[in-house]
């Protein structure tokens, strides 16, 4: 790896492999570094059935490495390392501290580092990850038609998914700790006026039950002891997600729990970072706007580096 680039792009999930791919076309001077193996939360998914221009669908696998071998074929420059913090005092150039020792430096810095679901981290939960326990209702809700589902949360995002999960699941149990949501009123009224939806109050999942073929049920403890199994074929971890902020500079905005604030142009509060994909706020988080951030995060680096010229 040289010691500076006009433009690093932080991470190699869908927004930064497309961000990549747009840098290699143009030909930019970058470098893409990610820790791990390229493909994000993606690597983890089972099918995606909703990505455009594959009507059969393909494995999160499969996805991450078309999108990869496509932003290869244009000499994608990607590099393993750590990004362990930075500083970006200096407009012009911004400093990355990789893996505890090391420094690069660049023009302009893409943030796509991504976010990860909470987990309830009980047993059975990882066992059963893609085969049954699912993170996201609008993605894999199509695989559950006319079966038994749990959501585990009481938030806008759970409520909302679970009514979601109905147009596809014959029953959808709404598990939460308390007694009352947490969603909006409008949110909760949409759940409760749905037949398909069944609350269970004052209960937590204790562990994921299941077999060869996947979840079988949940082993839910109530608030004062008691212990039952409820049998579904698929659970829905519905508790939050949590920004992958490690190393990013606490200079840049972020919103209550951390997720980097953009305007339009996927541009934050730092003249020359952008950031795109779940490490940003909003409110949608999928595969495709996460690959259109990256592609506008590019484009928006590519005019920083137009406007400081000379």
């Amino acid at each position: 790896m040289k010691e500076h680039y006009n433009l690093i792009i932080l991470g190699g999930g869908p927004a930064g492999l497309t961000a990549g791919l747009y840098a290699a076309r143009a030909r930019i001077d970058h470098v893409l570094i990610e820790k791990g193996a390229p493909g994000g939360q993606i690597m983890q998914t089972d099918w995606i059935d909703n990505y455009p221009g594959f009507p059969d669908g393909l494995s999160g696998f499969d996805l991450s490495e078309k999108m990869l071998a496509h932003a290869k074929r244009f000499d994608l420059n990607i590099e393993t390392a750590f990004v362990s913090g930075m500083d970006l005092s200096n407009e012009k150039e911004k400093v990355l501290f990789l893996d505890g020792d090391r420094k690069v430096t660049c023009k302009t810095l893409i943030i796509c580092t991504g976010a990860r679901p909470n987990m309830i981290n009980v047993p059975g939960e990882k066992e059963f990850q893609a085969r049954g326990v699912s993170y996201c209702g609008t993605c894999d809700a199509p695989f559950y038609r006319n079966m038994k589902v749990a959501v585990v949360g009481g938030g806008n995002t759970a409520v909302e998914e679970a009514v979601y999960l109905t147009k596809f699941a014959s029953k959808v149990y709404i598990i939460h700790r308390r007694d009352e949501l947490r969603a909006t009123k409008i949110v909760q009224e949409h759940a409760f006026a749905n037949d398909k939806i069944e609350f269970v109050w004052n209960s937590q999942v204790s562990s994921i039950e299941g077999d060869d073929n996947g979840v079988t049920g949940v082993n839910l403890k109530n608030k004062n002891g008691e212990e039952s199994l409820l049998k579904v074929e698929g659970v829905f971890v519905l508790v939050g997600v949590s920004p992958n902020h490690e190393g990013i500079s606490d200079v840049i905005e972020s919103d209550k729990w951390g997720f980097l604030q953009v305007d339009t142009e996927t541009r934050t509060n730092i003249p020359g970072v952008m950031a795109a994909g779940d490490i940003c706020s909003k409110r949608v988080r999928q595969v495709i706007n996460a690959a259109g951030e990256g592609a506008v995060a590019m484009l928006s680096a590519e005019a920083w580096l137009n406007s400081i010229k000379g």
